[in-house]
């Protein structure tokens, strides 16, 4: 009789760990894999971003050498991919929605991979009933606040409108936006951490941080990078921020904050080189290590 673990390949989970370490019971974080781009309208393929994103975490060091320690050993779940829901944005969003609820209120740091950035609306709902002063930190290279898009209110150009709608939120390295959404931005009286400024002087971090309320969700579009390093996207944007930038915020919002969650979305890995799925495979290794503390 042959031996399981000696004829099939293992499951491709986030950083190939393996029981216990993997155990749903016992993991404090769960991988959300999200398999969905429905309302892109340039470069479709984010849905091929989670799978990519998971199997790159395989060839991370578990050892991570500025925090001096394995983040793995807190427990990291990789859920099956959510079967997409292609009816209407709006549907989708609400799949993401109830099960995001029920990781949540199994006390789980949930950690989404997109897919189309409007899933983040679906997550928010569902931080938002658990965490009710709940604030939204988006990196984000395009603004996202439009009140209606190719006909949909829930596209992924909408989707900070809608979240906006639920909460205050913090807008960083955008670099580009619509006549409509400036009037938005001037109207609603909200100044977003503009790429040109962000991380350029040492006060913009803190800056950041008073604009957010204890409780934080990160929802991060991997277009906010600069493409010389993330080009991997759905919608590029000339200009954007760096490896290190990022790190430094995300780093100098774990402290400061509670960050109960995060997704990474729009990356479209038929638009890069194996690099970017590894960069981004590495970003949630990282920010996991900043916001669950062993």
């Amino acid at each position: 009789m042959w031996n399981k673990e000696e004829v099939f390949l293992p499951p491709r989970v986030f950083a190939g760990l393996e029981p216990p370490l993997s155990d749903l019971q016992t993991a404090r974080v769960v991988i959300l894999p999200v398999p969905y781009d429905g309302t892109t309208e340039w470069h479709s393929g984010t849905r091929h971003g989670p799978q990519a994103i998971i199997d790159a975490s395989r060839y991370l060091e578990l050892y991570d050498l500025e925090l001096q320690r394995e983040s793995c050993q807190i427990g990291i779940h990789t859920l099956p991919q959510l079967e997409p829901v292609m009816s209407a944005p709006e549907h989708m969003i609400d799949r993401v929605y109830q099960v995001t609820k029920g990781i949540v209120q199994q006390g789980k740091f949930v950690a989404m991979l997109g897919g189309d950035h409007c899933l983040s609306l679906g997550a928010v709902r569902a931080f938002k009933e658990t965490f009710r002063q709940l604030s939204v930190l988006q990196l984000d290279a395009h603004a996202d606040l439009r009140d209606e898009y190719l006909g949909s209110k829930y596209s992924q150009a909408c989707v900070m409108r809608r979240i906006f709608e639920l909460c205050p939120i913090t807008q960083v390295g955008v670099r580009s936006l619509s006549q409509e959404e400036k009037q938005f931005l001037t109207e609603s009286q909200l100044t977003p951490f503009y790429a040109s400024h962000s991380g350029s002087t040492p006060d913009s971090a803190q800056e950041v941080i008073a604009s957010l309320s204890d409780d934080v969700y990160v929802t991060i579009d991997v277009d906010v990078f600069d493409p010389s390093i993330m080009c991997a996207v759905g919608t590029p944007e000339p200009g954007g921020l760096q490896w290190q930038q990022v790190l430094s915020l995300l780093k100098s919002v774990a402290v400061r904050k509670h960050i109960v969650g995060f997704d990474l979305v729009e990356f479209c890995p038929h638009e890069g080189p194996s690099a970017c799925a590894f960069l981004l495979a590495k970003l949630a290794y990282k920010l996991i290590g900043y916001a669950v503390p062993q």
